[in-house]
């Protein structure tokens, strides 16, 4: 007698209601240059046709969670079995060296960093790279690493292609997720620019004041009205003024701020109103 099969039959995708649907209901993915630079690259090394198939996954809502690591992007993609496909998408991540390199040379242009804290991506940035021998996307599909829990042999699968599309409008959401990918977390560069940016402006005023050494002579003297630079001789500055430049100072005596009590005695010291007191 033979023996029929009555186990379930996979072959129909399974349907799910609470999964992340792509923004682009039709035409290509990807709404900023970037994005859509990234989906031309993975296109450039022969991906296209097998790309094309993961769209409808994506625009149906197919994927099911999409996370972002350092370097590493993984999905859990529902397709025909009950349990969801597990897809992982890396790529190989700058080296330390190389990311110094990196934020020295974004550290030198204030307005990168303000255009990606925007939300934008420069449109030069690739050139930026280029001079440092290196490229913001990967240049060859030996810099990626695809792999699916499903059974198809094909890379990228259906499952692996709707991850990609997901991925690309995430780099449209945030492009600080295209730097992440490549080893950089938004926090970590941030701190390291911030750090950079700060170091440099203080080499800056080293390099601008004279050394001590060369101004011996002149250092006591005292300077004439033609070598400074006044504002409005008639305004009054009040002598606790320098407590309103202070960072807020998070010390307290008997539940009163320390800057509140300092000011008395910095009042206490303002000079007489009538130039005509002070003693040359």
């Amino acid at each position: 007698m033979s023996e029929h099969w009555s186990g379930p039959r996979y072959g129909k995708t399974i349907k799910v209601d609470n999964g992340i649907k792509a923004k682009s209901k039709r035409g290509d993915i990807g709404a900023t240059w970037w994005s859509r630079r990234f989906i031309e690259v993975l296109e450039s090394f022969g991906m296209g046709g097998r790309l094309t198939r993961g769209r409808n996954y994506a625009r149906q809502g197919q994927v099911l969670s999409l996370s972002l690591s350092t370097s590493m992007v993984i999905a859990l993609v529902q397709g025909s079995r009950p349990t969801p496909y597990k897809t992982r998408i890396a790529i190989k991540a700058f080296t330390t060296p190389e990311w110094q390199r990196i934020e020295h040379a974004l550290a030198g242009k204030a307005l990168y960093a303000a255009k990606l804290l925007a939300g934008e991506m420069p449109s030069d940035i690739e050139t930026l790279f280029a001079s440092l021998g290196l490229q913001l996307f990967p240049a060859s599909s030996r810099e990626l690493t695809m792999d699916c829990t499903c059974p198809d042999w094909e890379v990228p699968c259906k499952h692996l292609a709707a991850a990609c599309y997901l991925l690309a409008e995430s780099f449209d959401n945030d492009p600080f997720e295209i730097l992440a990918w490549r080893g950089r977390s938004r926090e970590d560069l941030l701190e390291r620019l911030r750090t950079l940016r700060g170091t440099t402006r203080a080499v800056a005023a080293r390099e601008e004041a004279p050394p001590l050494t060369k101004c011996l002579d002149t250092f006591w003297q005292r300077q004439t009205t033609s070598s400074l630079s006044f504002g409005d001789p008639t305004a009054t500055v009040r002598a606790d003024a320098v407590l309103d430049q202070l960072d807020a100072v998070p010390i307290t005596v008997r539940s009163s701020n320390l800057v509140d009590l300092l000011r008395p005695a910095y009042l206490s010291l303002q000079p007489p109103s009538d130039a005509s007191q002070i003693a040359d």
